[in-house]
């Protein structure tokens, strides 16, 4: 056979295989949502969450057990959902689950005025404006931060891929395959073996027996959100695996506890370098009382937009570092 015939037979094959894709998977018919003052791409990379995959002029992703595929045009949203519930009710709420997904009604504009000024904080709040603070499922978000502990941004879309494909339930999007995170019962099953294939390391064991813990009801997270925030982190830093760090991403990402002010390697350079610039010795309380006056009832916002401005702009690539 020659190379004219096999290129013609190539050309061929790959113009049928358009045409029954086109045909299998018809334009999209997307439900638009107004999103003025937000930006999604940089939501969606701004380390607060791992598993949302840029395709075409869009993402596709899960919130909580639905597959969803949203783009921005302007301020607007354009989504269209997986499988969609049967109930006409269900259906029409879907595009509030993605507005209260995204925080759209939190107040964006209110709360960046609320920052203090200063330079550093000015420089963030200008570069990371539309950026917002997803309102994440408790039991994911606690897992995926204790799978973070250590580890470098695209570690921890790895480690979150891995665990969703492995005991996660599939679900198709866009003639795309995307995983749920797998419950608390579905990990509280399994082994720390088994988890160590998903590249969790150490951390295998604590995701184990907090799974186990949320499993059996010993710790009810949905209870919790009823709790002053002082209780929560301590009921939070009671589970295996998480510490100051991991327990205040958790109230802010997932309890909506927007004071909540992580301090990891990141922030904590930012403060020493630009806040602390003459104190050498700064203890760890001391940094969570500063950052708690200063930062003040929306110091997570502040704390995520300094978090995100340093990475991006900062001298060293962000995947040379962990985000803990």
């Amino acid at each position: 056979m020659d190379r004219a015939f096999r290129r013609a037979m190539l050309k061929n094959s790959i113009e049928v295989r358009a045409g029954l894709a086109r045909l299998l998977d018809p334009p999209m018919d997307l439900t638009r949502i107004e999103a003025p003052d937000f930006d999604l791409a940089m939501t969606l990379n701004s380390g607060q969450v791992f598993h949302w995959e840029k395709i075409g002029d869009g993402f596709c992703g899960m919130i909580g057990d639905r597959a969803v595929y949203v783009e921005q045009r302007g301020d607007i949203l354009k989504v269209r959902f997986g499988e969609t519930p049967k109930p006409a009710g269900e259906t029409r709420a879907l595009p509030k689950v993605v507005a209260r997904y995204f925080a759209l009604d939190h107040p964006l504009e209110e709360i960046c005025a609320s920052f203090p000024r200063d330079p550093v904080m000015d420089a963030a709040r200008d570069f990371c404006r539309g950026l917002r603070i997803i309102r994440q499922p408790q039991w994911e978000c606690l897992a995926t931060f204790i799978c973070s502990s250590m580890k470098q941004v695209a570690h921890i879309r790895q480690i979150s891929q891995a665990l969703r494909q492995r005991f996660g339930e599939r679900k198709q999007i866009c003639g795309r395959e995307v995983f749920s995170f797998p419950s608390p019962s579905a990990l509280a099953r399994t082994t720390e073996r088994e988890l160590r294939k998903c590249g969790l390391g150490y951390r295998a064991k604590n995701l184990l027996a907090t799974a186990k813990r949320v499993a059996s009801g010993e710790a009810d997270l949905d209870s919790w959100r009823a709790l002053p925030e002082r209780q929560l982190r301590e009921k939070l830093c009671e589970l295996p695996g998480v510490g100051t760090k991991v327990g205040n991403c958790v109230m802010l990402f997932a309890y909506e506890r927007i004071a909540a002010f992580p301090i990891d390697v990141w922030i904590e350079r930012v403060l020493r370098e630009r806040y602390f610039v003459r104190e050498r010795k700064i203890t760890t309380k001391a940094m969570a009382e500063f950052v708690a006056n200063y930062f003040g009832a929306h110091g997570g916002y502040a704390q995520q937009y300094l978090f995100h401005h340093a990475r991006m702009t900062g001298k060293r690539k962000s995947r040379s570092h962990s985000v803990d």
